[in-house]
């Protein structure tokens, strides 16, 4: 864990607790929510954590929260009753943009705000949001089995205009938080845009991929992302080898015998932001023969320290590699930490073989942000030199 943020993640439940904390939130809430509603902040500072740091109620029926002193600089964070499905929202139901303040490096600051309403919550339903899923997406299953943790999750797939009138396969791209992939309808933070772009890209130059997207599990998030189960209870973990098997032994295989599809492993790439960076990296790694390449975006690596450097080094020598594509802000967070972190992953996996340009990319933009709409910006560069920069692969739909 990387020192710089672990403070962070002891965030106290209580307002005021901890003598050395300088960073305090106060929140007012809808009327309509339960007296018993646990109000939680998920944050740049926790990982966006849905189910992280507990506001507690206060006297006047207000929430608080106080944080510990390593908590400075810039940070953003949104309030949850617990988990995304649960985010806050307009009074309309339309998304919240991220809070934004900056801590200074000495003394105290405090936030003050309010909840309109809460997505799907307790308070006055709001109108159904307007989904912005192109014709191209649909939703292969509300409930695809996992049979690896005995879980469901629905999963959506993206096919190219006109791939009903054809026979040509593509190639497939894995990514992870379905709910932000395609529609802002689902989605608890903004969407991608993964559609609308595909689309235009097809109608430019007749380049398509088939996209298969996997909702997070919520409160299962942190554990499935992660392969190593953390020493902070709080982060969870340790659940994210038997999720890379479902995605290997269960879903590519179903989508490869339903759709055309191009079957090896340099037309097969997965993606992901934040811990779905760092599953996406993991997953790349270990299943090199599966996955050919990976789009690490605003990598939560810290997260997995010192496991997935020591795995990544490791893997490094096999003599099958996937291509890795990085990118992260250069102040995501003040210090720089997730940009300190990705400068030393790639360091260890050029020390171990990968060349620079032809197995990694890294980029390390000065205005990235642990963002959608950055993340979404990225998308572009990331799938064209992950499935494109290279000769297709001859691995067709048998």
């Amino acid at each position: 864990m990387r020192p710089i943020l672990a403070g962070a993640l002891l965030g106290v439940a209580a307002f005021g607790q901890a003598a050395g904390a300088q960073f305090t939130i106060r929140l007012a809430v809808p009327a309509g929510t339960p007296r018993g509603s646990a109000i939680h902040v998920a944050g740049s500072f926790n990982v966006w954590n849905a189910g992280g740091d507990t506001l507690a109620r206060q006297s006047d029926g207000s929430y608080a929260i106080t944080l510990p002193s390593s908590v400075r600089g810039d940070v953003a964070f949104k309030f949850t009753l617990g988990s995304w499905d649960n985010v806050e929202t307009t009074a309309s139901g339309a998304d919240v943009p991220n809070h934004e303040t900056s801590i200074p490096a000495q003394g105290s600051a405090t936030w003050t705000g309010s909840v309109a309403a809460w997505k799907s919550g307790p308070s006055t339903p709001a109108a159904p949001r307007r989904s912005t899923a192109s014709a191209s997406v649909r939703v292969l299953s509300d409930s695809v089995a996992i049979r690896q943790l005995g879980r469901t999750r629905r999963v959506w797939i993206y096919l190219p205009p006109g791939y009903a009138r054809e026979t040509r396969p593509y190639p497939v791209l894995y990514m992870h938080d379905g709910q932000n992939v395609f529609d802002a309808a689902t989605s608890f933070a903004g969407e991608w845009g993964v559609d609308e772009y595909l689309d235009s890209l097809r109608a430019s130059d007749g380049r398509g991929t088939i996209v298969v997207a996997v909702d997070n599990g919520g409160g299962t998030r942190m554990d499935e992302y992660d392969p190593w189960k953390n020493a902070n209870p709080r982060l969870g973990g340790g659940e994210g080898d038997a999720y890379v098997e479902f995605l290997v032994r269960t879903l590519k295989p179903y989508v490869d015998r339903h759709f055309r599809t191009l079957r090896g492993p340099r037309s097969t790439g997965i993606m992901g932001s934040s811990m779905g960076a760092l599953i996406s990296l993991y997953a790349a790694l270990k299943h090199p023969e599966v996955f050919g390449s990976a789009g690490v975006l605003s990598c939560a690596c810290w997260v997995a320290d010192p496991h997935i450097y020591a795995y990544a080094r490791q893997a490094a020598r096999s003599p099958r590699r996937a291509r890795l594509y990085f990118a992260t802000g250069a102040f995501e967070t003040k210090e720089g930490q997730p940009a300190a972190d990705q400068r030393r992953m790639v360091d260890s996996l050029r020390a171990a073989g990968f060349r620079e340009g032809t197995d990694v990319v890294s980029r390390i933009p000065a205005d990235g942000k642990h963002a959608e709409w950055f993340w979404r910006r990225e998308f572009p560069a990331a799938l064209d030199w992950m499935l494109y920069a290279h000769p297709a692969d001859s691995s067709r739909r048998r």
